[in-house]
């Protein structure tokens, strides 16, 4: 009989359970709406149950463990879900042992960010990497750093949050997340269009700037709009500040950058490289770097849940549990 490993992501809006092997390839995926505004009790109930039927699937093969991915900050070290701000009321959730207690295998949680940063490193664009940075870039910035094969994590696992990193703009304090993820692209763009700008944007969304989101804004850059440029160059730009940081701090390999804004493509890769070679003390931490866009889509976060099991909540070095698993 052949190990599987469950695992499970739980997002603001769906729940997705897979079946996978110790390869980390997916056997088996579902998937169902959160519905977290039912209540912390009425949605942990079902998905209990959820992964409960996807369990059962399983037949009589042995279940290694079970991996979750949840939205952070998470801390894995106690097993709490600890504030997700798209699942409002969750605090301090024990999902760990919950279902611990509910299936009886060894469960572990993760952030969602670090579990990517996971399965990119067993099974995507980093596989093979030692030293590897991953962020996410979407309605929020998340990150996941990969140190010698191992997931950083910090003393109580909340470790990486890369979009939370402290900067002053225009005499302000105010975060990575908060001046470049999607919403800031599209608050950007909507501001200076409203001062009185033109632009491409205005007829994308039918004059209805509360439907300018940054795939809009990525849309009319693409077709040459110079304000949509404009605001994905400075987006990107302050994002390659951020990563200069990290490279004075991790000196990786590899740079995996995931998450909707990613989809933008070349403005951003090419601007956010562009920093960070000029802004890093010496061109030894830029000249043989790979930046690379994540390459595992929407299914990163279950393969990464069962990367946790794999890695022992990534305590484990990646290649090494991999291997093990296999049977190699």
């Amino acid at each position: 009989m052949n190990e599987q490993i469950i695992g499970v992501d739980l997002g603001g809006t769906r729940l997705r359970a897979a079946v996978l092997n110790r390869d980390l390839t997916i056997l088996e995926r579902r998937e169902t709406l959160t519905l977290a505004h039912e209540g912390v009790e009425a949605t942990t109930a079902r998905m209990t149950a959820f992964v409960g039927e996807t369990i059962s699937g399983c037949g009589d093969e042995p279940i290694a463990g079970i991996g979750i991915s949840c939205p952070g900050p998470v801390n894995p070290v106690a097993g709490l879900l600890v504030a997700p701000p798209n699942l409002l009321g969750w605090h301090n959730v024990p999902l760990v042992q919950m279902f611990q207690k509910q299936f009886g295998h060894t469960t572990y949680i993760g952030n969602d960010a670090n579990v990517a940063a996971l399965a990119e490193s067993a099974r995507g664009a980093a596989q093979g990497f030692r030293n590897v940075i991953f962020i996410t870039i979407s309605t929020g910035i998340g990150g996941g750093i990969i140190h010698d094969g191992r997931l950083v994590l910090g003393r109580d696992g909340l470790a990486a949050e890369v979009g939370h990193i402290n900067m002053i703009v225009n005499g302000t304090v105010t975060t990575l997340e908060k001046e470049a993820a999607g919403p800031a692209l599209a608050r950007k763009a909507r501001a200076r269009i409203e001062a009185g700008e033109s632009s491409l944007m205005r007829e994308l969304v039918d004059g209805d700037l509360d439907k300018l989101s940054a795939k809009i804004v990525g849309k009319a850059a693409d077709q040459g709009d110079a304000l949509a440029i404009e605001v994905v160059k400075r987006g990107a730009f302050i994002v390659g500040m951020g990563l200069a940081s990290l490279l004075h701090l991790f000196n990786p390999e590899i740079i995996v950058i995931g998450g909707g804004v990613s989809n933008i493509g070349a403005l951003l890769f090419d601007t956010m490289r562009e920093a960070m070679e000029k802004h890093v003390i010496d061109r030894a931490y830029t000249h043989d770097l790979i930046v690379k866009p994540a390459a595992l889509g929407e299914n990163v976060s279950v393969i990464g849940a069962a990367a946790l099991v794999l890695t022992r909540g990534g305590v484990e070095d990646v290649a090494n549990a991999a291997r093990k698993m296999g049977g190699g």
